[in-house]
């Protein structure tokens, strides 16, 4: 089952759903993950509720969210920066980590695209997680956002949006709106993937928050905890090598599973194979124990 819930995060209040195995006994604490949707997405219809209806199914305590400025929850629509983020993700932690449902000792975090850039950053530098699973994210965005607007013509349009973002915030005070599609751009027939909560209008300030951040410089600080990288192999929207270079800088315990036929969902569908690794590495580092 599953109930709507909501938590404070910087004077904000953000929506939650959180799923409860019907297999859990009473007051048996069970290890939990806090899942993180991608790109202004939201927690509800996505990518993120079939990985939390997933893992509830194989018993975990699942608390899916929305960022601020997202989904249900408040702030600025398509308003949404890096360290924003990551402070929503240790405050979901924190109101996790005081649930009676809960082993607070072994919590892990998910995320997906934008938000396993979030998941790698904040696990990395807040030791209360126990683990971080990285499904098609970046840790340069710099380095992303160059092999995602590939040819000369392209950076050159993205990098003087960037530039107008800021001249215009400089004479308006305001951010400067632009088509999530120039920040991110994505292959049509890939969008039925997202929600229908997904916005598509974004500030050019997020695209700055984006190209400063810098999860790879501290995903060392991870280890001895384990985490996993996921990535289609064929992924079309974050380059692959985005996970590569993460896991070369991750300590060890680490695994890296490029999936092979697959592009930016390699959970959706009717290959097996993506749910198959997650719940596999999942019951070598997060195991339920069984009653």
């Amino acid at each position: 089952m599953d109930s709507e819930i909501t938590f404070m995060s910087d004077g904000l209040r953000l929506a939650g759903s959180l799923h409860v195995p019907d297999t859990r006994g009473p007051d048996r604490r069970l290890p939990a993950l806090i899942v993180l949707h991608g790109f202004v997405g939201a927690k509800d219809n996505s990518y993120s509720e079939v990985v939390s209806r997933l893992m509830e199914s194989w018993g975990y305590v699942v608390l899916r969210i929305d960022f601020r400025g997202c989904g249900k929850s408040e702030g600025k629509r398509g308003y949404v920066l890096c360290h924003d983020q990551v402070a929503d993700t240790r405050n979901a932690m924190t109101w996790l980590a005081e649930r009676p449902e809960v082993d607070p000792a072994r919590i892990a975090v998910l995320g997906h695209s934008f938000g396993a850039a979030i998941a790698a950053y904040t696990a990395s530098t807040d030791t209360r997680f126990a683990a971080a699973i990285i499904s098609c994210g970046w840790g340069h965005g710099e380095r992303k956002f160059r092999g995602q607007h590939p040819t000369p013509e392209a950076w050159a349009k993205f990098t003087a949006m960037l530039e107008e973002g800021r001249l215009h915030k400089q004479r308006t005070g305001e951010p400067l709106m632009v088509s999530r599609w120039d920040v991110v751009p994505m292959a049509e027939h890939l969008k039925k993937n997202l929600s229908h909560l997904a916005q598509t209008v974004v500030a050019a300030d997020t695209a700055q928050s984006m190209f400063d951040f810098k999860a790879e410089e501290v995903i060392g600080q991870l280890s001895p905890r384990p985490v996993l990288f996921m990535h289609g192999a064929d992924d079309t929207v974050t380059p692959v090598e985005q996970s590569i270079r993460l896991w070369e800088r991750a300590g060890q315990p680490k695994d890296l599973v490029l999936i092979t036929g697959t592009d930016h969902f390699p959970i959706f569908g009717n290959d097996s194979r993506g749910r198959d690794i997650l719940q596999g590495w999942l019951d070598r580092y997060l195991p339920i124990e069984r009653a």
